[in-house]
């Protein structure tokens, strides 16, 4: 069908303002509004078909007249973003059903091949308008906040993009769960079995950092994510665990990271401790989690009956490098699948003695249940410390004291391949010629 037989078969549904006129051909030509598509296309008909011009007033059947309240729009957009810090921003729309309907219904019955729906003009339009008012920037892929018009109600919803930045925490004080644990019993709500809070325990690490940071960037809330997770009674030590922290609703995004780290390490009173290292993205959350990082723990282990340094060396010796299979544990099995999990055990070495036990050193894969390493789990972990000794052995207190992130895997392993090319380099250029009889310190002299 060619152009004009469409606009006036488009016509013959009712009154259009130009507008849904132009927006049916959305695609055609460039450098041109809808608006102004729409009324060349009128014109042009009654240019063709010999008639008078006629200015369309109102009553349009599609849209209701909607794009003579672009600047009323534009206005509650502009309301709605008062107070709330942000650059850039995106506009939104919720059409009413009718309205999709009705244009729908055109495009189907006239097999139209280049429309533009009316909620990308009304988003554009009403765009345009709220950046000449207020001097911000249009965004298409990660705007600060989006401004969805709800065309029904006749509201402005407003929806605000998260912050995110990182660091590494340490935990000091054990009896700290890594997140708040809500009360089995009431979910949260609050009961007798709480006290009322709703809450397993009083306090967590995520709400130790997220008091400050709701404060300081005037946010509804703040959520830890970490690079894996110690438990309650562990300390976290060293440079601590890797986190970033996502900021819920932040009314105010420009904050000195360096005055926030003060403040969080001074509200937490030593409980926990961090350093925020950089702002980050929601991607940066998605690394993390999926980086199996490599954790080494500092374990004091009890053995019943005592245990000799050697006996104690040769079950370590075995427990190097092997394969552990693990299934979930006892203590976690009621919120975690049942299945076995293969961990590899990287390195272990015993440290020395530890009040009526020793101390050792497990450098371990993500995922590695260290506890379950030293006491087989009732056979649940095999090999274990305590399937090797052949007598019962437990953990007594666990420090976690070093998380590896990946980049720091890998330049480790560059340093260390570095180091063993330079070794055999060496040993090489101490190798005696061949034929000639190496000579070591205490050789008499002939």
């Amino acid at each position: 069908m060619e152009l004009a037989g469409q606009v006036e078969k488009i016509l013959a549904y009712g009154l259009i303002c130009d507008h849904c006129l132009g927006r049916f051909f959305g695609k055609r030509s460039h450098g041109l509004s809808n608006a102004e598509r729409g009324r060349a296309l009128r014109i042009a008909r009654e240019i063709a078909l010999h008639l008078p011009h006629e200015e369309v007033e109102q009553g349009c059947w599609i849209c209701q007249d909607l794009f003579r309240e672009v600047d009323t729009w534009a206005a509650r957009v502009a309301r709605a973003l008062e107070g709330i810090e942000h650059r850039t921003f995106l506009i939104g729309t919720r059409v009413p059903p009718l309205m999709a309907e009705s244009e729908e219904m055109v495009w189907s019955d006239l097999g139209l091949t280049g429309p533009e729906p009316l909620k990308s003009e009304m988003n554009r339009e009403v765009g345009k308008t709220v950046s000449a008012r207020t001097g911000k920037d249009v965004e298409f892929t990660h705007p600060e906040v989006v401004a969805i018009l709800d065309l029904a109600g006749g509201e402005v919803e407003v929806e605000i993009t998260p912050v995110f930045f990182s660091g590494r925490y340490t935990k000091k004080e054990r009896g700290i769960p890594q997140t708040r644990w809500y009360c089995r019993v009431c979910r949260g709500t609050g009961c007798e079995r709480c006290h009322g809070t709703g809450k397993m325990y009083q306090t967590s690490v995520e709400e130790l950092i997220a008091g400050p940071v709701v404060v300081a960037f005037d946010a509804g809330d703040a959520i830890l994510h970490a690079a894996g997770r110690e438990d309650i009674d562990a300390r976290m030590l060293g440079t601590g665990r890797p986190f970033v922290m996502e900021v819920v609703v932040p009314r105010r995004r420009s904050v000195d990271l360096g005055r926030l780290e003060e403040e969080v390490n001074r509200a937490a009173g030593g409980r926990v401790g961090v350093t925020l290292t950089s702002w980050a993205s929601r991607s940066r959350v998605e690394t993390l989690k999926s980086d199996k990082a490599y954790k080494t723990y500092r374990i004091a282990v009890e053995v019943d009956g005592g245990v000799r340094p050697d006996e104690l060396q040769s079950a370590l010796d075995r427990l190097r490098g092997a394969v552990i299979h693990q299934r979930t544990p006892q203590r976690v099995v009621h919120r975690r699948a049942d299945r076995i999990r293969d961990r590899r055990v990287i390195d272990i070495d015993m440290l020395g003695p530890a009040g009526d036990g020793v101390s050792i050193e497990v450098v371990g894969e993500a995922g590695l249940y260290v506890k379950e390493l030293v006491s087989g789990d009732a056979g649940r972990t095999d090999p274990s410390l305590a399937g090797i000794l052949g007598r019962p052995a437990r953990v007594v207190s666990l420090d976690v004291v070093k998380v590896e992130e990946k980049g720091e895997r890998e330049e480790e392993d560059a340093a260390s391949s570095r180091t063993t090319e330079e070794d055999t380099q060496q040993a090489e250029e101490r190798t005696p010629q061949e034929g000639v009889t190496p000579r070591h310190h205490g050789d008499p002299e002939v």
